[in-house]
């Protein structure tokens, strides 16, 4: 398997970050709402007081948590990608918060800048299988992440079986398409189906996260296993 390299994936993202946000809800059909949706209820149950939202993009999941965690919790987006932050300033500025209330930080999720310790929750949403060197990745996640803190992770997996031929159909025959004329840009598209093609079956990420060092890690199946949510301790 091979893994993606980081300037290609920036230049990926920097090239659809004005239409992310509307071609993602067009090829998903919608049900990314309720992914991400998910994300946040759990992200609330588990109450945290400082979060890190990381491969934040255009900044859905942090704005999110914004509006439906207690004001005093310090939330934080991060990416590597400046357009795609430039699109999550822009959201934050029309809903109304301050710098102060939500900051967006550009960084890389293989070298966090932030002291050990320093989040009781991290989220990633649809962002790991991106990283060039995902164990490294988690390990910067563990390192950050206070002692009995949570990790979230929403992401792409591979579908239950019965499933699995319609998903390939629409996933490599059909979305490339409709992307293209969503944004005029096929080819990042194409990687984002390699990408998902690649990426690890639900019960090896989750063996890849024990093995980071992380405990617990309970799984959650969305849309016939399409999108999995792994929920993880330190």
């Amino acid at each position: 398997m091979t893994t993606p390299e980081s300037d290609a994936v920036r230049a990926t993202f920097a090239g659809i970050a004005s239409r992310y946000d509307v071609t993602n809800h067009l090829l998903s059909g919608g049900l990314d709402f309720l992914w991400r949706r998910r994300l946040i209820l759990a992200a609330k149950a588990l109450v945290p007081a400082k979060v890190l939202d990381l491969a934040t993009g255009s900044g859905d999941v942090a704005l999110k948590l914004r509006n439906e965690l207690p004001s005093e919790v310090d939330v934080t987006g991060l990416d590597f990608c400046l357009p795609m932050l430039r699109e999550a300033e822009r959201k934050r500025d029309i809903a109304g918060h301050s710098q102060e209330s939500l900051q967006f930080l550009e960084g890389d999720c293989l070298d966090l800048p932030f002291d050990d310790e320093s989040f009781d929750l991290l989220t990633i949403a649809f962002g790991l299988r991106n990283l060039v060197d995902r164990p490294r990745g988690l390990a910067e996640m563990l390192r950050v992440l206070r002692p009995g803190g949570s990790l979230l992770v929403l992401e792409f997996s591979q579908p239950y079986f019965w499933l699995k031929p319609l998903y390939y159909l629409y996933l490599r025959g059909v979305l490339p398409v409709l992307a293209c004329l969503a944004t005029g840009d096929r080819k990042a598209y194409e990687y984002l189906v390699a990408s998902i093609a690649g990426f690890p079956a639900r019960s090896c990420l989750a063996d890849e996260l024990i093995q980071a060092g992380f405990t617990d890690a309970v799984v959650t199946s969305m849309t016939g296993a399409i999108v999995v949510m792994h929920a993880a301790e330190k």
